[in-house]
């Protein structure tokens, strides 16, 4: 007998598009009861685009009920698209690329000062500031974990020049999850952003930029906390 209750959790992956990424999330909702819908993307198609990516999300959301989004990274560029097809509960973006009406992932790192500001924080930090994905990305993701992870994908440049086609954010609860230790999109950077682009203030928890991966029970109860407060639609 099932004993899900609530929302469904569906959940965008980053660059890659791999759904592996949400798997121990994935996990722990299904024991708290939930849903969780990790969607797998082809991130490594150079002929998909991030319509084809939001199509796939919607597809995956089918006849649910105002579900709860998860985007992560370069999924919050498909998550308005997504938004914009769907009746989505609330949308939750996860140490996530925050983009404007229009704006292409390739020029949002420019027009954010991404770049400068993950150097500077290195500076600060002392680690290095030429990036490297065992520093940036799997720095505090445990060993057993790595070991059992799938050979990763490249992410297909064809989504960094294409403009993200929707007319605003959607006026749901949208709540902005920032890692504590994420060093490609340090904290500053992200509250930053979220204030300038959503006009909200990041809620912070422990973990690096793949905080699914190395702290997926305090992602899990940070989700549930925010479907508990979720106003009834």
């Amino acid at each position: 007998m099932s004993n899900r209750d609530g929302a469904s959790f569906v959940l965008i992956p980053g660059a890659g598009g791999m759904a592996w990424y949400w798997h121990r999330v994935a996990k722990l909702l299904d024991q708290a009861g939930r849903e969780a819908i990790a969607v797998e993307l082809p991130g490594d198609n150079n002929t998909a685009s991030l319509a084809d990516y939001a199509e796939i999300v919607v597809r995956a959301i089918g006849t649910r009920a105002n579900p709860i989004l998860v985007a992560q990274s370069l999924g919050g560029f498909t998550a308005p698209l997504v938004c914009e097809q769907a009746a989505i509960g609330a949308l939750v973006l996860v140490n996530a690329m925050i983009p404007l009406p229009g704006e292409t992932a390739g020029a949002w790192w420019e027009n954010t000062g991404a770049v400068q500001a993950r150097i500077a924080a290195a500076e600060r930090a002392g680690y290095s500031a030429e990036f490297d994905v065992q520093t940036y990305f799997l720095h505090d993701v445990p060993a057993a974990v790595l070991q059992a992870a799938p050979r990763p994908r490249e992410q297909a440049e064809v989504v960094f020049r294409e403009k993200c086609k929707f007319r605003d954010w959607p006026r749901i609860p949208i709540h902005v999850v920032a890692a504590a230790d994420d060093r490609f999109f340090p904290l500053e950077f992200q509250r930053r952003i979220a204030r300038a682009r959503l006009d909200r203030e990041v809620e912070v928890l422990p973990g690096g930029h793949l905080v699914a991966l190395s702290n997926p029970q305090g992602l899990v109860d940070r989700l549930l906390n925010l479907a508990r407060a979720a106003p009834a639609r």
